[in-house]
């Protein structure tokens, strides 16, 4: 989905982020479009707070922040994991779900303990509970004059318990992609990439932006 027939030419985009993970990943998939990635953090811009009730509310808080304090088009992401059963939960809150609190050690992200909650939470509505889940990824680019365009994208799947694989990060020990018997943390890095969330709003964003 697209908010403006504007489209991306070749130059420097800000990346709406401080990690530089993320800003390779992006840049990565962006280079043979001639656009040359620099992040957010990179130019001493602060990370606004993501108040938004939705992932495409936060992806267009960050890229909005970034495009107007750079002057340089921007593009942002925010991506999660929704749950049938839990109403979408976590949602925007996936990361939240992964904070330890004051009692349970120190500061900083606990991805097991995520998985624990959201499964715990599913285990208390019986054994037949939907499982069913999906990760979702929106990509928003906005211009310094306000203009801006949003790309949705969805990797749907289902939840496992026990965690399986090492591969993977954050969630993806217990999500199982449609059509696969593997979870996200047992697929070849290369493989999950390209049928992930991301690549599907990439993918979205590339034919739009850079049509042939």
């Amino acid at each position: 989905m697209t908010n403006t027939e504007r489209r991306l030419g070749s130059g420097s985009l800000v990346i709406a982020t401080h990690n530089a993970g993320k800003l390779k990943e992006i840049g990565a998939l962006l280079e043979p479009h001639g656009l040359k990635c620099i992040s957010a953090g990179s130019l001493g811009l602060p990370e606004p707070p993501e108040t938004g009730r939705s992932f495409v509310e936060n992806a267009l808080i960050k890229a909005r922040a970034a495009a107007e304090a750079s002057g340089i088009v921007a593009l942002a992401d925010d991506s999660g994991l929704s749950v049938a059963a839990l109403d979408g939960r976590p949602g925007v809150y996936t990361a939240d779900w992964a904070e330890r609190q004051w009692f349970e050690g120190e500061p900083g992200r606990d991805w097991y303990m995520a998985m624990g909650k959201v499964e715990g939470l599913l285990a208390e509505r019986g054994p037949h509970v939907d499982r069913q889940a999906a990760f979702h990824c929106v990509l928003a680019i906005a211009w310094p004059d306000g203009e801006h365009a949003v790309y949705e994208g969805f990797a749907p799947g289902s939840l496992v318990w026990p965690p399986r694989g090492k591969l993977g990060f954050g969630y993806d020990p217990v999500f199982v992609p449609e059509g696969s018997d593997k979870t996200f943390a047992e697929i070849e890095p290369d493989r999950k990439h390209a049928i992930s969330h991301r690549a599907d709003a990439f993918a979205k964003l590339v034919a739009e932006q850079f049509p042939s």
